[in-house]
């Protein structure tokens, strides 16, 4: 997945640089480019700038990472919390939670990393060619594509969801708790898109203090509020797994409204007003967006068909990977904040021409996001029961749970190698490999894991062996970005 990064809230950082991600399938249009903005301060905006051409490569990551990485910790801090409370309903409730959160992780990738991107590719292009009208249109024709999508989600849920639920394995219980969550989680789909696409376009204009805050408030608030829900207190009834359904939906139209009265202002940079819908504008948005789309839902697509072939053991085992895979999604936003920051420096190095420093930048962002990952991974395989002791106490999900983070869990350093070359990758204009690489983990531990189970009579330590070696494979075809003269050439970089 691919998000237009801005550097740390009120410097210039913020004010200065904001990338437009070169997406395959692009014209030459679509290269790594620097917008310079008006700040108010030009000597800091010029520091800035040079600060990421010519200062020390891990401080100036780190600097631009750490604050996208705080504000998407906090988001996966309320799925987790989400988790923690459903643990407390039972396990057939952890089983059906297991069944929706990776079409649930589907929506939220697509809406922030997938057409979010294109959103915030658009706006930022926009903004750097000085065409505001353009920009101020495109805010309105992102708000009408999440109204769409949004409502494909709810209304595909609503009428598909069960089919797919009992396709993965859900059954009696598991199936019903799945069903009802799904229900009330997707009713609010449209604010989730709207507020993801805001979000997205205010980032394109250079403005992160505005979303970051609305995610930080909204989870301070929300995971207090989501067992309130969930477990009833004074008047307000207990309503069980709807309740974190419901909880979620709340803030996210909470949010929305909040996002649609500051865009209206005028004071986020950006304004939102009607104006008339041009195909142009989609188009803007979709030629960045739709492949960023796709190499993101082969990815939940892994997942999805993993916890089909994990269905097959049964409802005890369905919430063991449940909860067992989700810590597989947390690595993703650490990763994620790292790598924005590595998208901007080697896209900025690369028009400039700096292909030597952008490479660099590759090798070193590549082994942080490795080593970061890797020790979470190894300090979880030895220790697994410090994650799964927070969502259950039942030995009959504790044991394949653990099974599966003893296998799994030390190839994070892989998937943090793999992904971060992926963004660097994209940085240089490049998106072969790591797509490649997307469906080689699609065919290992999804097919891989469907055979495995259904004819070779495995179980979850097999299925946890191909999940690893789909991750391997993805680090290794990545790799070849690394040797590819193609990838860092004085030509590419120019383009």
């Amino acid at each position: 997945m691919s998000l237009q990064t801005s550097a740390p809230s009120g410097e210039a950082w913020a004010d200065e640089l904001e990338p437009v991600p070169p997406i395959g399938g692009g014209d030459a249009s679509d290269k790594p480019a620097a917008i310079a903005r008006p700040s108010g301060s030009p000597a800091r905006a010029i520091e800035a700038r040079s600060t990421i051409l010519t200062g020390p490569v891990l401080p100036t990551l780190l600097r631009l990472a750490l604050p996208t990485m705080t504000v998407l910790i906090a988001q996966t801090a309320v799925n987790v919390a989400e988790a923690y409370y459903v643990g407390y309903l039972g396990t057939d409730a952890l089983a059906g939670v297991a069944l929706v959160f990776p079409v649930f992780m589907l929506m939220t990738m697509m809406s922030n990393g997938g057409l979010g991107s294109g959103v915030a590719s658009a706006v930022a292009r926009a903004t750097g060619a000085g065409r505001k009208d353009d920009a101020d249109a495109l805010v309105l024709h992102a708000m009408v594509l999440a109204v769409i999508v949004g409502a494909i989600f709810t209304i595909g849920t609503h009428w598909g969801g069960p089919v797919l639920y009992r396709t993965l394995g859900g059954r009696a219980g598991a199936l019903d708790a799945a069903v009802k969550y799904s229900n009330y989680l997707f009713a609010g789909a449209i604010p989730v898109w709207i507020v993801n696409f805001q979000a997205a376009a205010l980032r394109g204009s250079g403005n992160v203090r505005v979303p970051a805050m609305v995610t930080l408030v909204g989870a301070m608030v929300l995971i207090p509020c989501s067992p309130l829900l969930i477990f009833g207190f004074g008047p307000v009834p207990k309503l069980g797994i709807a309740g974190a359904g419901i909880a979620f939906a709340l803030y996210y139209v909470a949010a929305m409204l909040v996002l649609l009265r500051y865009m209206t202002t005028g004071r986020s940079g950006l304004t939102l007003k009607l104006v008339p819908l041009q195909g142009r504008l989609f188009k803007d948005i979709l030629k960045v967006g739709l492949p960023t789309a796709i190499s993101t839902t082969l990815t939940n697509l892994t997942v999805i068909l993993v916890t089909g072939a994990v269905g097959l053991f049964g409802t005890h085992a369905l919430a063991a990977y449940g909860i067992a895979s989700r810590l597989d999604y947390v690595m993703i936003p650490i990763l994620f904040g790292l790598c924005t920051a590595v998208l901007t420096m080697v896209g900025v190095n690369m028009g400039a021409g700096q292909v030597a420093r952008a490479r660099k930048i590759a090798w070193t962002s590549s082994f942080v996001g490795a080593g970061v990952a890797g020790t979470i991974g190894v300090i979880v395989a030895i220790f697994p029961m410090l994650w799964l002791h927070l969502f259950s106490h039942d030995p009959q999900v504790l044991g394949p749970g653990a099974v599966y983070l003893r296998i799994v869990a030390p190839s994070y350093a892989a998937l943090g190698f793999g992904f971060v070359i992926a963004f660097a990758a994209q940085g240089a204009g490049h998106v072969l490999w790591p797509f490649v690489g997307a469906v080689s983990r699609l065919v290992l531990a999804a097919g891989g894991g469907w055979l495995a189970v259904s004819y070779f009579g495995g179980g979850m330590a097999t299925i946890a062996a191909m999940v690893c070696a789909s991750l391997v494979s993805y680090a290794l075809i990545c790799l070849i970005v690394m040797a590819s003269a193609s990838v860092w050439s004085t030509k590419k970089a120019r383009l």
